[in-house]
């Protein structure tokens, strides 16, 4: 007999995690399958910002930018490990978009959201200020506004885990196969990937959040009509060796009317992004282009005095955002908002299909997405989202240092640097991957860096870690820093396990 729930979700991004946790939460009953991992497409590959999106304003998405606006500082409070206030430094530049107009919209931006937390925009001379010791002498001022920083993958796996912890099964490495509506609900098909086993479960409802193959699932696998109006847009991003000291972001005014940033990024580096791209190739091999690299170089270097050049690029990433094709006839003006949609017939079980969003309002979606349900689902209870805390960041904000300090008393021998970010990524979670430690062998094999096995083995019993790339490229982002013995030893030590691990236990 196969399991039965009240909700599948497909999809472990942030909006198919997102849903997972709030539906948990109210009471139901919850399942959730990625054919990969955790975060492993759109939700990994993103700027790592919560924001309001200032471009957004000149195409009127007045109300998405609010509801962005106001969740920053929502999220913020829930995780205040793996989120932080970022200043942002914005240079005026002759020829581009006229100072009243920035004002504008910095005053919207302002007053749009309610903000309490995080301080509002300032004027700097970049003569005096130490923002302005890197860029290019001509540029003398420039607006300086608050936004935040977000571990984006991580923000994923820890939807799942408090999805997990409240009863919901999170199952990797499962591919969602087919369904067919049965009465009172639907009948899934699933596969293991990794040993094509098939299995079945039952479910009163479906959401389709699977991201950049929604049309798939829509159509090939729940065969549900035509191809639903989504614009795949790939944004890419390069990391080069650090171009400035302070700990503010950029943002840059392009000639062709879009913005680049240029962020703080892994004590060493600084990561500059996004392009916008149209993309019709396959979501999971994509790869940025030559041409890209070249544009975010070109970007750069109209602002900074330091050069660069493809040559310095020590990695680069991309991802293809699941746009909502509105009509805009350039991929930089296709909205970011998130559009739900719901196929339920008089008196047939429901699905919900997820297009677009970004990874601000992931929480207000999971909220929008679960009233569409609601009627199919009435055990479901209030939301409650708003005021919870993701694992880990039930500390107030602004002291994750204090944890840092937590952690050297109860083990001396971490580094500074190793105490932070432990504390940066795990909260107040994060002595469990030293209990018990007293001496650093008792951290198991170094793989480099500052990554031990014991951090690896948390990592696999509760945040479904499978792999090296899983540890180094999404849970942290330590492949920038392992170097390529340490990433070898450590999927060597997967190789070893791999028959030993099973799903985390909640």
């Amino acid at each position: 007999m196969s399991a039965a729930y009240d909700l599948a979700v497909i999809g472990g991004g942030i909006n198919g995690c997102g849903i997972a946790r709030d539906a948990t939460g109210r009471g139901l009953k919850v399942f959730l399958c990625e054919q990969g991992d955790l975060a492993g497409a759109t939700s990994s590959a993103s700027t790592k910002l919560i924001h309001g999106g200032l471009r957004y304003l000149e195409y009127r998405e007045f109300r998405l930018v609010r509801e962005a606006l106001i969740e920053r500082e929502v999220l913020l409070r829930a995780a205040p490990h793996i989120i932080r206030p970022l200043r942002f430094v914005l240079p005026r530049r002759a020829g581009m978009r006229p100072a009243w107009l920035i004002r504008l919209g910095l005053f919207l931006y302002d007053h749009l959201g309610g903000r309490e937390i995080l301080p509002g925009t300032r004027s700097l001379d970049l003569r005096r200020d130490e923002a302005g010791k890197p860029l290019k002498p001509e540029l003398t001022s420039a607006f300086e506004y608050s936004d935040c920083w977000v571990e984006d993958a991580r923000l994923v796996a820890l939807n799942a885990l408090d999805a997990a912890e409240r009863g919901a099964v999170i199952r990797t490495g499962t591919r969602f196969l087919s369904a067919r509506r049965k009465p009172g609900g639907w009948q899934l098909e699933l596969q293991d990937v990794a040993s094509g086993a098939r299995t079945e479960i039952e479910a009163k409802a479906i959401v389709n959040a699977a991201g950049p193959w929604v049309d798939e699932v829509l159509v090939k696998r729940l065969g549900l009509g035509t191809a639903a109006k989504v614009r795949l847009v790939k944004g890419s991003h390069i990391v080069v060796p650090k171009l400035f000291e302070h700990e503010r972001a950029y943002i840059f005014q392009n000639e062709d009317g879009r913005i680049v940033f240029a962020i703080p990024y892994e004590r060493d580096f600084t990561l500059i992004g996004t392009t916008d791209v149209d993309e019709q190739g396959d979501p999971a091999h994509v790869a940025i282009s030559a041409a890209e690299t070249e544009y975010l170089c070109a970007a750069a270097n109209r602002y900074f005095t330091r050069s660069i050049a493809p040559a310095d690029v020590v990695y680069a990433y991309s991802g293809v955002r699941p746009l909502y094709d509105d009509g805009a006839s350039e991929a930089k003006a296709a909205t970011r908002d998130y559009v739900l949609e719901l196929d339920a017939p008089e008196g047939q079980a429901p699905v919900l299909n997820v297009f677009g969003g970004k990874i601000t309002t992931y929480r207000r979606l999971s909220e929008s997405a679960l009233a569409k349900l609601a009627p199919h689902l009435p055990a479901m209870t209030a939301p409650w989202t708003a005021k919870a805390h993701l694992p880990g960041g039930d500390f107030p904000v602004g002291s994750v240092e204090r944890i840092a300090e937590g952690l050297r008393a109860s083990a001396p021998f971490l580094g500074l640097d190793h105490a932070r970010r432990l504390a940066r990524s795990y909260g107040t979670r994060a002595g469990r991957i030293i209990a018990d430690v007293r001496k650093p062998e008792d951290l198991g094999q170094h793989f480099g860096a500052d990554l031990y096995e014991r951090e690896v083995e948390y990592l696999v019993r509760h945040e479904w870690a499978r792999a090296a790339k899983d540890v180094l490229w999404r849970r942290s982002k330590l492949g920038l820093h392992i170097g390529v013995e340490g990433a070898r030893a450590l999927e060597a030590w997967f190789d070893q396990r791999r028959g030993e691990m099973r799903a985390p236990a909640a």
